[in-house]
């Protein structure tokens, strides 16, 4: 069975006019000629055809293509173990592209006014979107949700590191507090307290002693935050709930036991 010039370029969606270039360099010689001179292809060459096109889909230049069809070392069974792993490797680098992409589309969704390298250079490997979903489901329709994504659309990385470090200093100066032995209810930490509230206010939205209470809860009800404020010292989720629960006590604000 052969095939004319033609019909190959239709099967294998190239032009004509590149398999006759495949043929003037030596890349894809036809196994026949017609009793005209037309150029016949057979199943080998469609089998040759396939893996050329497939090299340069991966962006190997024609010379190395031809190196690799022709390396009597490379058997047939070599070259597709070879197409498999080069596909396996793209396909891990497409896939992570997509999810630097979909972390960007989430980003731009949620008002981060940043690019994927520079959420990199800010979060490093936590995801600031990971709860996005569930957090739309739980608060989206809140003013404090709508004004956090309000201020969150106008910060720029800058920002958000000075934000992050800002939290970050709250939480170390939290677990020194501990490591002295003082106690939740201090003035200290309800001054502390006090600053946590007020640094949530200046950087997302309007936070006030109710709000921060239910906040304070939260981060031992719920094992994520839990887990996550522990990072910097153990315990220190049930800590900053007893001092915000303390601070809102001492500004007048009842507390249950809820």
């Amino acid at each position: 069975m052969s095939y004319s010039v033609g019909e190959v370029a239709s099967f294998a969606g190239v032009t004509v006019r590149t398999l006759h270039h495949y043929d003037e360099i030596g890349l894809l010689r036809p196994g026949a000629r017609s009793a005209a001179g037309h150029r016949r292809y057979d199943d080998a060459d469609l089998d040759r055809l396939q893996r050329i096109l497939f090299y340069r889909e991966l962006g190997f230049p024609l010379d190395e293509v031809a190196v690799l069809l022709d390396d009597p070392d490379i058997d047939p069974q070599a070259h597709l173990r070879r197409q498999h792993q080069l596909l396996a490797d793209r396909i891990e680098r497409l896939q992570k592209m997509a999810a630097a992409v979909e972390r960007a589309m989430e980003a731009r969704k949620m008002g981060v006014n940043l690019t994927p390298e520079e959420k990199f250079e800010v979060f490093g490997d936590a995801d600031p979107d990971q709860y996005q979903e569930e957090v739309e489901q739980r608060w989206g329709n809140t003013e404090a949700y709508r004004e956090s994504q309000r201020r969150a659309a106008s910060y720029t990385k800058e920002d958000w590191k000075r934000i992050l470090a800002e939290g970050e200093d709250i939480n170390n100066r939290f677990v020194a507090l501990m490591g002295a032995g003082t106690p939740a209810e201090s003035e200290a930490a309800m001054d502390l307290a006090e600053e946590h509230r007020q640094w949530i206010s200046r950087n997302h939205y309007e936070c006030g002693h109710e709000m921060h209470t239910c906040l304070g809860r939260m981060y031992v009800s719920d094992h994520r935050f839990t887990e996550n404020f522990d990072k910097a010292g153990p315990g220190l989720a049930v800590y900053l709930r007893d001092a915000i629960l303390a601070n809102a006590e001492r500004h007048g604000h009842e507390v249950s036991d809820a």
